[in-house]
């Protein structure tokens, strides 16, 4: 059981049968009266947002979790099947376990996979990646302080919106957290 001192982000805990993972917390003081958390917390299954308040004597069961670092190897229908990176064990994981920007993963690509046992219960991608650039319309000579974007797809299949001066076969660095451009990166 962890109780309010205890929390930290990333802690995954058990509310009502279901994993949640602590996105933000704050503990809080008042003038009088006793203090309490405030907590975001993230569902595990479904990614729904839960707020909650809890004062320092309420206590949460918390989950032991493993991070183990595996490889993504190819797609599979709407499952990616990786490889344990120490046993060389295939995993197939459920593509809703993944956070959000895997148009954006490129096969061999290093992902972390949360374990609680030997069932996986979500997988994050780097937080960056570079991906070269397959197709774009070309943009007009002299139009690049207007800050305007365009589309383009990587190799990959992810689409993304890019300055007008980026072209195709340039190589990109972009957030997959959001999807957005971040620079250019020179061959």
């Amino acid at each position: 059981m962890v109780t309010t001192s205890d929390f930290r982000t990333g802690l995954v805990v058990k509310i009502d049968g279901e994993l949640f993972s602590i996105v933000e917390f704050q503990h809080v003081k008042m003038g009088r009266g006793a203090a309490f958390t405030r907590t975001k917390l993230k569902s595990m299954s479904n990614g729904r947002i839960l707020e909650r308040t809890y004062r320092g004597s309420d206590k949460l069961e918390d989950v032991r979790v493993e991070r183990r670092n595996m490889q993504y190897l190819y797609r599979e229908g709407d499952s990616l099947v990786c490889m344990d990176n120490e046993t060389y064990e295939q995993l197939s994981l459920d593509s809703n376990l993944m956070t959000p920007g895997t148009d954006f993963l490129k096969e061999g690509e290093a992902i972390s996979i949360l374990m609680e046992g030997e069932t996986p219960i979500a997988a994050e991608m780097p937080i960056f990646v570079e991906l070269e650039i397959v197709h774009t319309e070309p943009g007009f000579k002299g139009d690049t302080v207007s800050g305007a974007t365009k589309s383009a797809t990587v190799e990959t299949g992810g689409k993304v919106q890019v300055p007008l001066f980026v072209e195709k076969g340039d190589i990109i660095k972009i957030d997959t957290r959001n999807s957005e451009y971040l620079e250019r990166v020179n061959k």
